[in-house]
């Protein structure tokens, strides 16, 4: 499957936001890459604030453009509220839920676990990263992956109350999706509405 794999500061530094996790260079120098970054900027047109906005979601799902559009159709179609129901499909993902729960500290490490066979959910290896987990499914660590070191540093001291809709079993290192988060318990900061507007205008 094709993935971003650009410099990652760069792209955080754009967005001002630490979106792939705590960030040395965003710390430092916390204005937009390149030859004018740090003096003063052009304001941003409406369209380009909900076209970055969309591209900062697709960074820090790790989704790219095709996969993000399906996403959004498919929201689009469902009878809740669209933009919260396409952060509850991204949340939803396997990678994400790998992430969440403590098992590798990026969404990139989630990635290339679930990649690597090292996930299971409901006992079963799944290897898709972008697949949906449901409510009442289990994902956990293969046996034979348990020891593996970036596991267990990841989970090493993790707080799994931070995110309600999941439920942590330590002693089998897998945990419940427990029900779809609600909008207020997601925490990262995209704002959705204008993730909608702009496809609206599509």
């Amino acid at each position: 499957m094709a993935k971003y794999i650009g410099p990652k500061s760069k792209i955080a530094r754009r967005f001002g936001e630490p979106i792939y996790g705590p960030d040395k260079v965003l710390s430092k120098r916390n204005f937009p890459p390149g030859q004018h970054g740090n003096t003063r900027r052009r304001k941003q047109s409406e369209y380009g604030v909900m076209l970055a906005e969309k591209q900062k979601a697709k960074y820090t799902y790790g989704v790219l453009e095709r996969q993000f559009r399906n996403m959004f159709e498919k929201a689009a179609k469902s009878s809740g509220i669209t933009g919260e129901v396409l952060l509850q499909l991204l949340e939803s993902r396997l990678d994400n839920v790998v992430y969440r729960l403590g098992i590798a500290p990026t969404r990139a490490a989630a990635r290339q676990l679930v990649g690597h066979r090292h996930i299971v959910v409901d006992g079963k290896v799944v290897n898709i990263p972008s697949y949906s987990v449901k409510p009442g499914q289990i994902v956990g660590v293969r046996e034979k992956a348990k020891s593996l070191e970036v596991i267990e540093a990841a989970l090493a001291g993790f707080n799994h109350s931070k995110y309600p809709w999941l439920e942590w079993d330590e002693n089998s290192k897998s945990g419940k999706y427990l029900h779809i988060p609600e909008r207020a318990d997601i925490p990262e900061n995209i704002k959705e509405q204008l993730i909608v507007e702009l496809y609206s205008k599509n």
